[in-house]
């Protein structure tokens, strides 16, 4: 991108690689160069975690408040109950408050650890969409908001047309989420003089229609700034690995499993990621990424390093490269590995080696168990596994067992009592 901006944020998001477009660059390169300004990103409550692919957005974030302006985090309480049908194939299933409100609190902490969530002018704050959708009157929105919407415009948007040209069902439920996420703009412009909306790519239609309706119903004008949608070197979406989701949240997967994952980052995207996902100077990232041979390995470790800090803070990064620097280098176990600790109930006369694996997170089924011990890929103790019926007693998992699946995924099992 050839823009030149002068203010910060604009230009760290730019020379680092976070944007793949923006409504107006000389109108918000002008507000964020003439003062504080109040921005926001919306994340749906679906699940107690955000996961790696939340992370770019989660770092424009706190390059926002770095730079001296406010970030808002906007929770979906309200639009999580319709969910956001952005180049979906099916519809996601609805959640109960309950659920929706555990959610958020299990996100909150996640971004504790990124932004500064206190009372200053640049303090983050988390707001709830449910408060001002939970209750709007249905006519009254219908005249007032759905009044400035065409419908022939919302068909066109790429994130509708796409399902529709696919001849897959597009609920009425589904299609006024557009509608919602537009006029929660319009809501946080009123509430905290909110003027610009970060999203992903897909995102573009949705930030639009929010633009619009400010202009018309206030007569403000708002920006918004969208991220590119990552895929890794290999094409796999950004934060899917065979194992699942890579979560934020601590105890949905170890600061130990995170750490490997970005240590397992392929050798054509470490420049790439360290640039987006840490807080090194872009020169020492082109200079990591430009790194060859075994020198690429040391700056994978140090990529792994920089983003478990920024999550889990320092200590849990490097107790998690000394257990990498055991389980591989010095053919130790390490402490910090997932472990499955296992009651003499569960165990009874003995348990099959492939419930184990399933146990540990290192295959989904036993049927996938079975095929990655018949395949070869399956260690048992450093050793290789070729029996999949094999059984374990508790005076073999009195001590602890070490679990391997290919080269680079481990756990334990242990008994418990």
């Amino acid at each position: 991108m050839t823009y030149h901006p002068k203010s910060d944020f604009l230009a760290a998001m730019i020379e680092r690689g976070f944007v793949a477009d923006c409504t107006d660059f000389d109108g918000l390169d002008a507000a964020l160069a003439g003062g504080r300004v109040a921005a926001y990103i919306g994340f749906d409550a679906t699940a107690k975690s955000l996961h790696v692919g939340s992370l770019i957005q989660i770092m424009m974030l706190r390059w926002l408040q770095r730079t001296g302006h406010r970030p808002i985090v906007l929770m979906g309480g309200g639009t999580t109950k319709v969910g956001d049908p952005s180049f979906r194939a099916d519809e996601r299933p609805l959640l109960g408050e309950a659920e929706i409100a555990a959610n958020i609190a299990g996100i909150r902490s996640v971004f504790a650890s990124y932004l500064d969530f206190g009372a200053g002018p640049t303090g983050a704050v988390m707001v709830n969409n449910a408060d001002w959708l939970d209750g709007l009157n249905y006519l009254a929105f219908l005249r007032d908001v759905g009044r400035h919407f065409s419908v022939n415009r919302m068909l066109a948007f790429e994130s509708v047309k796409s399902r529709l040209d696919r001849e897959q069902s597009l609920s009425f439920l589904e299609f006024n989420y557009m509608i919602l996420q537009a006029y929660d703009f319009l809501e946080l412009a009123r509430r905290h003089g909110c003027r610009l909306q970060i999203g992903g790519s897909d995102q573009w239609g949705n930030i639009v229609n929010g633009i619009e309706l400010a202009r018309r119903a206030d007569g403000i004008e708002l920006f918004g700034l969208t991220s590119p949608l990552l895929t890794t070197a290999d094409g796999r979406k950004m934060g899917k690995t065979a194992a699942g989701a890579v979560w934020l949240d601590g105890t949905m997967l170890t600061p130990y499993g995170f750490w490997q994952f970005w240590r397992n980052t392929a050798d054509a995207d470490v420049g790439r990621f360290l640039k987006l996902y840490t807080e090194l100077p872009v020169a020492e990232c082109a200079r990591l990424g430009a790194l060859g041979g075994a020198e690429i390995n040391a700056a994978k470790v140090r990529l792994a390093n920089e983003v478990t800090t920024l999550l889990h803070g320092a200590e849990a990064a490097a107790a998690a490269e000394a257990t990498a620097r055991a389980v591989f280098a010095e053919g130790g176990v390490g402490e910090a590995l997932p472990t499955v600790a296992l009651s003499r109930a569960e165990v009874g006369g003995g348990i099959a080696v492939v419930q184990l694996f399933v146990r540990a997170g290192l295959a989904k089924s036993g049927k996938e168990a079975r095929r990655l011990i018949a395949e070869g890929g399956a260690r048992l103790d450093d050793a290789e596994l070729s029996d999949p019926g094999m059984m374990l007693d508790a005076g073999r998992l009195a001590r602890t067992v070490k679990l391997t699946a290919g080269r680079k995924r481990h756990a334990l099992a242990v008994l418990a009592d």
